[in-house]
């Protein structure tokens, strides 16, 4: 029984052993080929389950995603000769896995060379075609999908890998460059803001000067409404005055009389020195002022 039993698991390592070295899978992100003694015989391995003859083939597999070449900055120069610091970047995918395989030996590091040296030149010749604002703002875009078409009519036969896009991330001037611009820059941005300043102190005195004016105009009118009502209520007291006056004079001017003796004798302490039989005292010595 022990025999039985050993033998059966022998038997299925060899079987496991053998399925290893002889089945293989692609998985749906990956693309291959098949080699026979180092030469290719299937250059397009599907997605899937695959058998292959152990020791005799070789199986080489690539992401066939869409992958990321990011460059190193290169310095270029525009139609006016103007040296400028370009930061790219590449998305990349494989194609056409046979040729792929056979320019590049599937080794990503020299895909990596390859595509940088051509993007480099293809970068170099458009930036020298154009001036330094187009490249910054109005044709970026246009460069960069002229550039794409170009260099996939190389990469696509040479290489067997498309080039789904090339862009820019940032562009530079040189670093001898860059602080005599930002000098010019910083003196221009100064410049503009003390003309804002002399502007807005313009206005500001404008302002303020229209303000005292109808400040003044203001004052005015209203000195001259205050002294226009304080005559016409003067004049209609006067009126009343008179109007009661007329009716009774003697009473009038008793009333009148005591106001001033209110007002002369206001405090304990005051004292006058007037003849007594002055008009002054004459309602004091009759209620008819006789």
């Amino acid at each position: 029984m022990n025999n039985k039993v050993m033998a059966l698991v022998i038997s299925l390592l060899i079987a496991v052993i053998v399925a290893s070295n002889t089945l293989f899978i692609i998985m749906e992100t990956e693309r291959g080929v098949l080699l026979k003694f180092g030469k290719v015989v299937n250059d397009d391995l599907k997605p899937g389950l695959h058998i292959k003859a152990p020791l005799m083939h070789e199986v080489r597999k690539f992401d066939s995603r869409v992958l990321t070449l990011d460059a190193r900055p290169e310095r270029f120069l525009t139609i006016e000769k103007k040296g400028i610091m370009v930061d790219s970047f590449a998305k990349w995918r494989i194609e056409d896995v046979g040729d792929y395989y056979t320019a590049t030996n599937g080794e990503e590091s020299r895909v990596v060379q390859l595509l940088s040296q051509r993007i480099n030149e293809g970068l170099r010749n458009q930036f020298a075609q154009r001036s330094l604002q187009e490249v910054v703002s109005g044709e970026r875009d246009q460069l960069m999908t002229d550039l794409t078409e170009n260099l996939n009519k190389l990469t696509i036969q040479r290489y067997g890998i498309r080039l789904v896009d090339v862009r820019v991330k940032r562009i530079d001037l040189p670093e001898q460059v860059s602080e005599s611009v930002f000098n010019r820059m910083t003196s221009e941005r100064e410049r503009e803001a003390r003309e804002h300043r002399s502007k807005g102190k313009e206005q500001a005195e404008v302002i303020r000067a229209d303000a005292d004016r109808q400040r003044t105009i203001l004052e005015a009118e209203a000195y001259r409404d205050a002294e226009l009502l304080r005559g016409a209520g003067d004049a209609k007291a006067a009126a009343i005055y008179a109007q009661a006056y007329t009716q009774d004079p003697e009473f009038y001017s008793f009333v009148r009389s005591l106001t001033a003796y209110k007002e002369t004798f206001n405090n304990k302490g005051d004292m006058m020195l007037v003849d007594p039989k002055s008009d002054f005292f004459r309602y004091l010595k009759s209620s008819k002022g006789k």
